[in-house]
């Protein structure tokens, strides 16, 4: 048995977040039986065996921005600890670049085991406005240790890996690339068409009758310009927004940025775990408009040129490299995404069809789960 420990997620059963859909999908399309999945789930695991994989928790402290970093440390020494235990021949994958002090001593433990580590080192968690211009700095100062040390780094997009190679060109990183990947047919239950339908009559909307935006409630997701560009558009069609803002500053700053509480067209709709559901909601959108900025291969972005008939995206060198010609793009500047939106409410049926079905035949050919696992699996297999 081949032995791979995942930390860095919170762990699975997924909720919301690229990581965690990332494992939940790579355990749960498994199709090597010698490789064994170790997945560290922060705090108490929710069941000990998930998709076959052996979950264990990680208890930490709440100390603020530095929780993330003890986390990610005991885990690494739970899976040191169950590897000499064992014995066999093992890989431990880091997720993110959160343990750079201290991982120079973490990979002389992996070492003495005959442990190779991988590190994905995620998007510019160091440009994301959240944290504190020091915890920025600890960002991209934990992000070069980590690459400098790490066996291999594994780059979910083209010019992450690019990044990685030119801005650490003196550390000579070893990189593959392996992106996310999204489901093109996802398979969708009589019982989940009804929670749909539920859905639409508590939103007030009808199918195709709405953009849609889902994303993670943070400032570079650029909510302030969606919002104040939309307000602009020349539209009936609702905002339907799928995020965590309840409880959120930004909400309300938002607010009285762009009196969007004065448009009776925008919907805040709380978040959405039910997969089929999500699904669903998805594919009756008129459009999907998708502003994050930071990262690398967003898990959203394909989930949604999956299932959404057009997808307007920010025109960031990670979005475009994901949606290529199959999306519409718009930009930050004043006045330009109300343009976009308003040309596509005038474009022909024809020519909407040709960019869901370019999507949907990215999604098949370069990122679909199946593939993305297989190539997983194939990586393992170089390890033992």
């Amino acid at each position: 048995m081949f032995h791979v420990y995942i930390i860095g997620s919170k762990g699975i059963p997924a909720r919301y977040g690229g990581f965690e859909t990332f494992v939940e999908e790579l355990t749960g399309r498994k199709t090597d039986p010698d490789v064994m999945y170790h997945v560290a789930c922060l705090m108490e695991a929710e069941d000990p065996e998930h998709n076959g994989a052996k979950c264990y928790g990680v208890r930490v402290p709440e100390i603020g921005s530095a929780k993330a970093i003890l986390y990610d440390r005991r885990a690494f020494l739970v899976a040191c600890k169950d590897i000499k235990r064992h014995g066999e021949r093992s890989v431990i994958l880091c997720l993110a670049c959160r343990l750079g002090p201290f991982f120079a001593g973490l990979k002389r433990r992996a070492k003495r085991l005959g442990v190779p580590v991988y590190v994905n080192p995620d998007g510019h968690e160091w440009l994301r406005s959240k944290w504190s211009p020091m915890v920025r700095k600890y960002w991209k100062y934990s992000e070069g240790r980590m690459v400098k040390r790490a066996d291999l780094c594994v780059c979910d997009a083209v010019e992450m890996e690019r990044y990685i190679c030119e801005e650490y060109a003196s550390f000579h990183p070893k990189t593959v690339y392996l992106s996310y990947g999204a489901d093109p047919a996802p398979a969708i239950s009589e019982e989940a068409k009804k929670r749909y339908a539920g859905w639409l009559q508590d939103q007030g909307v009808k199918e195709y009758g709405y953009y849609l935006i889902v994303a993670r409630f943070v400032p570079e997701n650029n909510f302030l310009v969606m919002l104040s560009e939309f307000t602009e558009a020349d539209t009936d069609k609702a905002l339907c927004i799928l995020t965590d803002y309840e409880g959120k500053p930004l909400y309300r700053e938002l607010m009285q940025e762009t009196q969007f509480d004065a448009d009776d067209r925008i919907r805040f709709c709380g978040t959405v775990y039910d997969k089929e559901l999500l699904a669903l909601i998805r594919k009756g959108a008129f459009a999907y408009i998708h502003g994050h900025e930071v990262g690398g291969t967003n898990p959203s972005l394909l989930e949604a040129m999956a299932a959404t008939g057009v997808n307007v995206l920010l025109d960031v060198a990670f979005n475009r490299e994901v949606g290529g010609e199959s999306c519409l793009y718009f930009t930050k500047e004043p006045g330009n995404l109300a343009v976009v939106l308003d040309m596509l409410e005038l474009m022909p049926e024809e020519d909407r069809r040709k960019l869901e079905a370019g999507a949907k035949k990215r999604i098949e050919e370069r990122y679909s789960w199946d593939k993305i696992v297989r190539e997983y699996e194939d990586l393992w297999r170089k390890v033992k």
